[in-house]
């Protein structure tokens, strides 16, 4: 990916988030690569597959109902 200077300044969050996902980000002026902004060396975090964990998580029949604690408290 190529971005200016002035992109790169306002969306630095954004940039440091894709190079952790594993993206090379090359930063310019004046359409002249000067900076390089590179995921760390190592394990690199990759976003969660979606859908990864279906089946394993459940959620009980009752979850909605009011706790037996909160009884008292309700008309």
């Amino acid at each position: 990916m190529n971005i200016s200077i002035a992109e790169a300044k306002a969306k630095f969050s954004e940039l440091i988030k894709r190079a952790e996902a594993g993206e090379e980000i090359l930063v310019t002026r004046h359409g002249k690569v000067v900076a390089r902004v590179v995921p760390p060396e190592g394990e690199v975090r990759k976003p969660p597959l979606l859908g990864a964990l279906k089946g394993q998580i459940w959620i009980s029949d009752d979850f909605d109902e009011p706790l037996e604690e909160f009884h008292e408290y309700m008309p």
